[in-house]
């Protein structure tokens, strides 16, 4: 068969190349997916499928993904395959390929060798050398393929031959930590899937240019994924350890429910509406918790949104752009990224003794309201700062003052970006908990809510208005949490109310985020419908 012939079957459209490239990235993608659910518990290595184990599986797919690639790679540096390889697979990807040398042949040295340093310092000199020549001497092909099918391979053998299984320990002889086979398996199982699946997407592209965007594009990819399938790990897991309590004795039907304004409510939810104190009792609750979250988010929002508003509306619309608008700009970002408990110490020395040197309410919402101020600031900046000049521009030339500018074009325009910026922000504030143990905290179990509405009090007199409940301690789910874990988690009471509590807070700041979403999508349709 010619060469030329050859080369016509291989690049036929659908080619077996692209094929066997496409599945190697499949396989790939499955392994680094299950590798991540072991190392979070979801699965197991000592699990069966079709009577051989996990771990033997993946050791097998492994090898076979390995092998795959380094042909691939080797049919292309022969020409049996058109592909547009670079002269060399570059500095940054043989770089990398040396740091998983050097912690290979390290750990092979120090743990499974048990030398000492006479004896994984060279391996490990040699195992990082040895990678970084072999990726960056050959040409990209062979440069990109063979480590990372090696390495693969390598990984794929030491599960097969029982070097490492499922119960597998490592203790390190000056570091106290034990680590076990699911998570050291697990990660070693989830980087050599990642490699031989950017190695295929690359070869898929026939590399050079477009094989490593290809193949940039597929990592950034996983890691999104990965990202994801964390958050919603972290999510899920709350949820099976917290829900149990939270809805505990739950009840549906008419009249069930406690009254509210003579009426009784169709629901009664004792962990969410009981005012019970203290963990132990039968049915204890968290709605003086709840409010004073809900009360804590409220009254954060209402101090900050305007104020920040307003400033990003000065600073953008109004000041000249030059150094105070620069130091403005680093100011709010240094005070965006400060610790917590900084702004509770500000509020304790500050805010505490103007305010009856007692913890209160309205001191916990000053001092979030302080830390949500600068990100409400940066991203109103950013929202107004995208709003096209031609629509000032247009509003300008039919003899529109700048305010009615601004007010009537420029912030209805800006406005999903701000409440992206108050969602954000929503969400740190409302699990915030040592600015409250210094500023706000009361009883942990308090046995009623605070009564915001109910008590304002108008005078003819300074100050004119005044209110008691925001003039006391309360409680909010972060401190009560807190206090839950304090009291003893090992306790199976303490630690079921720690989860049901942990629930119930996700629940609230979940819906603070519902609500900021279909706001901002409220006013994103309505500005296109304008």
């Amino acid at each position: 068969m010619s060469d030329a012939h050859e080369r016509r079957l291989v690049n036929d459209d659908g080619s077996a190349f692209e094929r066997v490239s496409a599945a190697v990235v499949g396989l790939g993608v499955l392994v680094f997916l299950y590798a991540t659910a072991s190392v979070f518990g979801v699965t197991s290595f000592e699990t069966e499928i079709a009577g051989v184990g996990l771990a033997t599986l993946f050791g097998i797919v492994l090898c076979a993904t390995g092998g795959i690639v380094i042909v691939l790679g080797v049919c292309s540096r022969l020409g049996w395959v058109d592909t547009t390889p670079n002269e060399t697979v570059g500095l940054p990807v043989s770089a990398s390929f040396g740091v998983l040398g050097a912690i290979a042949g390290s750990l092979v040295g120090s743990q499974l060798l048990g030398g000492g340093a006479m004896v994984w310092l060279p391996l490990t000199a040699l195992a990082a050398v040895s990678l970084v020549a072999v990726s960056v001497l050959p040409r990209e092909d062979v440069g990109s393929t063979v480590p990372a099918g090696g390495i693969a391979i390598v990984a794929g053998v030491v599960l097969l031959g029982g070097v490492v299984g499922p119960e597998w320990e490592w203790n390190p002889a000056n570091l106290e930590a034990t680590f076990h086979a699911p998570l050291v398996v697990g990660a070693m199982i989830g980087l050599a899937g990642l490699l031989v699946t950017w190695a295929a997407a690359t070869a898929s592209a026939g590399f050079g240019s477009r094989g490593r965007q290809s193949g940039a594009y597929l990592l950034m990819g996983l890691n999104a994924l990965a990202m994801v399938t964390i958050m919603a790990a972290l999510v899920a897991f709350v949820t099976l350890k917290g829900a149990s309590k939270a809805f505990a004795g739950i009840e549906i039907g008419l009249g069930v429910g406690p009254e509210i304004v003579g009426l009784a409510l169709p629901i009664d939810w004792p962990f969410v509406m009981n005012v019970s104190q203290g963990i132990y009792v039968d049915i204890p609750g968290v709605l003086p918790a709840i409010m004073g979250t809900v009360w804590i988010v409220v009254g954060t929002v209402l101090f900050a949104v305007p104020l920040g508003v307003g400033a990003a509306v000065f600073l953008t619309e109004y000041a000249e752009q030059g150094r105070f608008t620069r130091i403005v700009e680093v100011t709010t970002n240094g005070l965006w990224s400060t610790p917590s408990i900084v702004f509770g110490l500000f509020g304790a020395a500050f805010l505490v003794p103007r305010f009856g040197n007692t913890n209160s309410l309205l001191s916990g919402i000053l001092v979030l309201g302080f830390m949500l101020l600068p990100l409400v600031l940066i991203t109103s900046r950013e929202a107004l700062q995208s709003v096209p000049d031609e629509y000032r521009d247009a509003s300008a030339a039919l003899g529109v003052s700048r305010w009615q500018t601004i007010r009537s074009v420029v912030l209805p325009a800006a406005l999903p970006g701000v409440i992206t910026g108050v969602i954000l922000g929503v969400g740190r504030i409302a699990g915030e908990t040592a600015p409250l143990l210094l500023v706000m905290a009361g009883s942990p179990f308090p046995s009623d809510t605070p009564g915001v509405f109910s008590s304002f009090e108008f005078s003819t007199t300074p100050p004119f208005v005044t209110n008691d409940a925001l003039l006391t301690a309360a409680s909010a789910l972060p401190y009560q949490l807190y206090a839950t874990i304090t009291a003893g988690v090992g306790a199976q009471d303490a630690e079921a109310f720690g989860w049901g509590t942990a629930f119930v807070l996700l629940l609230v700041v979940l819906s603070f985020y519902a609500v900021g979403i279909a706001l901002r999508a409220y006013f994103r349709s309505k500005l296109h419908h304008e």
